[in-house]
């Protein structure tokens, strides 16, 4: 049985109550562009909304592949990714500052929290993969301090996929997301990063670079953390983290399109 879709699930009105939203909003609600990053000096650069909204592609496959243990999709999108991983039957949960494309995820039955990886996050210390794929090495606008983070929600050794651009660049920018009406959402800080500039701050963030290629046309840097955690981070995976994150079936399955798979948190202690 194919993925359910978000129009299978929730058909939307003929005039909906989200016409009036960002243009990234819309973009999700409709599953296509065209859209952009907008620079202050006018420059455009096309994000891949038809492609975000669809299913995993082979590409995708190959990273999902690669992936060990319990996995955290950082800004998740529209949750192709996270959809997957869990019709897989995989411990996985994705983590975005949209709540349109948190309820896109969840529709296809992937677990989502709609929050920042800069705030406190279920198990901390204790996932043994993350990604970092489709441009979102950029969030934040600083990859040095991303990396940081990242290195204390895995566990010591764990695995983390960064795409990459395929040119040699280091860029910080201001951007603003935009439509084909010119419409701009709210301004934020965003990187662009290619491999030789992710290996550098890598290397200075405690990681090891573990091997890095290039398929369908996209560039993936793939890393170990090398950094010494305390006792009570490195105990465990994220696989027991029933404390922080419980399916509601208590049971990996891939769910059916009236059931999307629920997870509800609660305050660790």
């Amino acid at each position: 049985m194919s993925e359910p879709t978000v129009d299978d699930l929730a058909p939307p009105p003929a005039h909906p109550a989200w016409a009036g939203a960002d243009p990234y909003t819309r973009a999700l609600r409709t599953g296509h562009g065209p859209l952009y990053l907008r620079r202050a000096d006018g420059w455009l650069l096309p994000l891949e909304v038809e492609r975000w909204c669809a299913r995993a592609d082979a590409v995708d496959l190959e990273i999902l592949g690669r992936c060990e243990g319990a996995v955290l999709d950082i800004g998740c999108g529209p949750g192709r990714l996270v959809a997957e991983l869990a019709g897989q039957g995989r411990r996985v949960l994705g983590i975005d500052v949209s709540a349109a494309a948190v309820s896109r995820t969840t529709r296809l039955g992937g677990p989502a929290l709609h929050r920042s990886v800069f705030e406190p996050l279920p198990a901390e210390g204790r996932w043994n993969t993350a990604l970092l794929v489709d441009g979102n090495v950029g969030i934040g606008g600083d990859p040095r301090a991303l990396l940081t983070r990242l290195a204390d929600l895995l566990v010591q050794g764990g695995l983390l996929i960064v795409e990459t651009l395929p040119m040699d660049i280091d860029e910080r920018v201001r951007v603003h997301i935009t439509d084909a009406h010119g419409a701009l959402g709210t301004p934020f800080p965003w990187a662009r990063t290619g491999t030789r500039a992710l290996i550098r701050y890598a290397a200075g963030t405690g990681w090891s670079t573990v091997d890095q290629w290039t398929t369908g046309g996209r560039s993936f840097v793939a890393l170990r953390s090398r950094s010494t955690r305390s006792s009570r981070s490195t105990k465990r995976s994220a696989e027991p983290a029933k404390r922080t994150a419980v399916i509601s079936s208590q049971r990996a399955r891939k769910p059916s399109a009236g059931k999307p798979v629920a997870i509800r948190y609660r305050r660790s202690t």
